[in-house]
């Protein structure tokens, strides 16, 4: 039977619906009680209203593939003192032994100044139309993202590249930025993106504020399928799908500035049909990327460093990321999403328990 759950209805029929679709329980039965949040977190992703049958083909056969590798019984009782992994360390190499976590990667001022000129001009012979930006708006940005980092509390411990995003609907635009703790940020360039769209029904407003990639929520990648409408509503196969979790967005199609709950992704697009709309509102809530944005982040893994480490023992985490990725020292884990139509720069998501 069809699931159809719009954004503004969760959490109020989740639990009944979860029953309802054998593949979420099967996940469920999987990874058993200890990871009951995972799974759900999972299975929330496969419900979300942006192009709902290619994100649950894509989930179920990643996920088959993991149960294919032997990971069904998967299960552990250590307890890592200095981290908390959404999934269990990989039992097929650990064995009972403690897990020893690797730190990030921390270069010091300098060498994290040269490592984004090298990543910046990898970004201008990999992607077409990369926008290097003028000096003047290059200091728009970092003011756009510090005002954010600060009105969030947004801790910058290590150098790290913010993937900031302008939602004003005459910009459309995003820059990567190297944020510093102590020394001199720097715009590397960026491209245009798409965020959402207003004046139609169920397509929501992009939220602002900082949204972390973090190991509570494994992505996944697109399987190439085309929608009703002969689309690929999130890119070609292989095309990764970041999920950036639920998040409170205005109804778009209201005055009245409602907020509805929608899964918060960055992904590719159709680039045939739909690329082309890209730099206009045109997404239903979520953040579309050019293919060959997308392409880069994920081999380079610029919003990935807390995946990367998770990779060193857990086999879910290897299996997601690229063979052959080139993993930048100064990748990171955050979405800054600003709007440069509003004078004072707040994050409009809230707390809900």
């Amino acid at each position: 039977m069809p699931l159809h759950i719009r954004n503004d209805q969760y959490p109020y029929n989740f639990i009944k619906n979860l029953m309802r679709v054998s593949s979420i329980g099967l996940l469920v039965l999987v990874y058993g009680h200890g990871y009951g949040r995972a799974a759900i977190e999972t299975a929330h992703s496969e419900i979300s209203s942006h192009n709902e049958e290619d994100r649950k083909e894509s989930q179920k056969d990643f996920h088959k593939k993991q149960e294919n590798a032997g990971l069904k019984a998967a299960s552990t009782s250590e307890k890592v003192a200095e981290a908390k992994p959404a999934f269990s360390p990989d039992p097929l190499e650990g064995g009972s032994a403690p897990v020893e976590i690797p730190p990030l990667p921390s270069l010091g001022e300098k060498e994290a100044e040269i490592e984004a000129v090298h990543l910046a001009k990898q970004m201008r012979h990999d992607i077409p139309h990369f926008k290097a930006y003028s000096s003047s708006q290059k200091q728009h940005w970092i003011a756009m993202a510090k005002a954010m980092i600060k009105a969030t509390q947004t801790p910058i411990e290590r150098p790290q590249i913010l993937t900031v995003v302008d939602r004003n609907p005459h910009a459309q635009a995003l820059a990567f930025i190297l944020a510093q703790p102590e020394g001199s940020w720097l715009v590397l360039g960026g491209t245009h993106v798409s965020t959402g769209q207003s004046g139609r029904k169920y397509y929501y407003i992009t939220p602002t504020g900082v949204f972390h990639n973090t190991t509570e929520r494994l992505g996944y990648r697109a399987l190439g399928t085309k929608n009703e409408n002969g689309v690929r509503g999130i890119g070609l196969k292989g095309m990764r799908v970041w999920d950036m979790g639920w998040q409170w967005a205005e109804k778009g199609w209201l005055s009245s500035r409602e907020k509805g709950q929608i899964r918060l992704e960055i992904h590719a697009t159709d680039p045939a049909l739909l690329e082309w709309k890209i730099g206009h509102p045109a997404s239903e809530g979520c953040i579309r990327l050019p293919t060959a944005v997308n392409v880069f982040m994920d081999k380079h893994g610029l919003i990935d460093v807390l995946y990367e480490q998770a990779a060193s023992y857990d086999i879910r985490f290897r299996a997601l990321l690229p063979k052959d990725r080139i993993p930048s020292l100064i990748a990171g884990d955050a979405l800054v999403v600003v709007d440069s139509a509003e004078h004072v720069q707040q994050p409009t998501y809230e707390d809900h328990v």
